[in-house]
């Protein structure tokens, strides 16, 4: 149990929390740049655990892009990958990759995307399987960039399907007021975004995301039966 709930909330990390096209267009010059951060993050219930992250966006060739984000700390520790493309502002991805390890307790997956047959192939403890997907699916790493992305079109309401644990999962988000709040990188105005999917399970998860620096996620705040997560941006650079 406390295996998992660091797992949990190394999890929190990534979203607390792109497609096909042959070569580059100007619409695909219009999205997210490269970059990579820094996050310190708290997880609280009864104790304290600190963990730093750090996530990294690199364009790999003309029409491939490659997502990362890794934590760890004394006693765990998460790895995590997206490899996409980008078609019309939305992200397509071709395999997701995730391993985690909290006092002895590992786990991997790895998720290859067929877009030509709307399948994914999830491979856990060497027991491979597939599930038939809908258009437009997300893995649950790759959706933060696609929040992004949606932010820099304009949009104010997000729905979308993800494929994690065997399931399709519907996440959606509200885009609420902008808020300027404080960081390492000083004072940042961020536009607020919550997530309204599961606000009848007693969570509450709010996130800020800074059009000054391509609507990147500077801050978090969850919360759920007397547990709390916070996480904070330390750095940011880009090439």
């Amino acid at each position: 149990m406390v295996a998992r709930k660091i797992q949990m909330c190394l999890m929190v990390i990534v979203m607390s929390l792109p497609i096909l096209s042959l070569s580059a267009t100007p619409q695909q010059e219009d999205f997210l740049k490269p970059y990579s951060a820094v996050y310190s993050t708290v997880w609280k219930k009864g104790i304290s655990l600190k963990v730093e992250g750090k996530q990294t966006l690199t364009k790999q060739s003309d029409d491939l892009w490659k997502f990362v984000f890794s934590a760890d700390s004394l006693i765990a520790s998460l790895d995590e990958s997206s490899v996409f493309r980008v078609k019309d502002h939305q992200i397509i991805p071709s395999k997701y990759e995730y391993r985690s390890s909290a006092l002895g307790n590992k786990r991997r997956a790895t998720l290859t995307f067929d877009w030509e047959n709307n399948r994914v192939r999830n491979d856990i403890k060497d027991k491979p399987w597939n599930m038939t997907i809908p258009p437009k699916t997300l893995d649950k790493l790759s959706i933060q960039l696609q929040v992004r992305e949606d932010l820099k079109q304009g949009k104010s309401i997000f729905d979308y399907q993800i494929a994690d644990g065997g399931h399709i999962k519907n996440w959606r988000f509200k885009r609420e007021k902008m808020e300027t709040i404080d960081t390492k990188l000083g004072r940042i105005s961020g536009i607020k975004v919550i997530r309204t999917d599961n606000l009848e399970d007693g969570k509450k998860t709010s996130f800020w995301f800074a059009p000054k620096f391509d609507y990147l996620l500077v801050k978090l705040e969850h919360k759920e039966d007397g547990e709390s997560y916070h996480l904070d941006i330390d750095s940011m650079s880009q090439p």
